[in-house]
């Protein structure tokens, strides 16, 4: 299961799961299609421009669908991340790492973020495994209690058992932290550390 890669209008990827071999749900399923005929259609306008005639039409046309497909590679490089975080104390690590990952030079995304530990859903723990399922890797965002929070617990012990890869990160620049159990070694967060970690 891949996630859609399309962009929503508040400008985060869209959570639907994409149609089997597709890049995109079946919301957007014609984005794909959209998207390499403006390519194309710039192409041709610019290639007659600079080689006025079919031949520079044909060409800028051509060029303009492999521009597009070469800079869906490149965006498609980005790792998808589920953030692991203890809710009842640290809520604020999830926005700061999700502010470093729209950073441009960002190797990661965030998909996906730990559901509500304090008044939980009925079903919130098959709603985390599909999630965590849908990344790449989990990072673990440590505070003071998170080695003891259940939600994080949780969300760790089903990554373990989907082997996805996992990495905890000390969210706060001071104190001393306990890792979560079963999660891998503990790490300082900077952003070249976390460039490193998640590449």
């Amino acid at each position: 299961m891949t996630q859609c890669k399309a962009t929503i209008k508040t400008g985060r990827q869209c959570f639907n799961i994409a149609l089997n071999g597709k890049d995109f749900c079946h919301v957007h399923k014609n984005k794909s299609k959209h998207e390499y005929a403006v390519a194309g259609a710039a192409g041709a306008i610019l290639g007659n421009l600079f080689v006025p005639g079919f031949g520079g039409i044909v060409g800028g046309a051509l060029a303009g669908v492999v521009g597009k497909t070469l800079f869906r590679e490149e965006e498609s490089v980005k790792k998808r991340v589920f953030v692991s975080f203890d809710f009842d104390n640290d809520r604020k690590l999830k926005d700061f790492i999700i502010g470093q990952s729209r950073n441009v030079d960002s190797p990661f995304e965030v998909v996906d973020h730990s559901l509500k530990e304090a008044a939980p859903e009925r079903n919130w723990e098959t709603k985390a495994a599909q999630a965590i399922a849908r990344s790449e890797i989990v990072i673990v965002m440590v505070g003071p209690e998170t080695h003891r929070a259940h939600g994080v617990l949780k969300e760790v012990k089903m990554a373990r058992s989907r082997d996805k890869k996992i990495v905890q990160v000390i969210g706060y620049k001071d104190g001393n932290y306990t890792a979560v159990p079963g999660a891998g070694r503990l790490y300082r967060w900077s952003w070249e550390n976390l460039k490193k970690l998640l590449s």
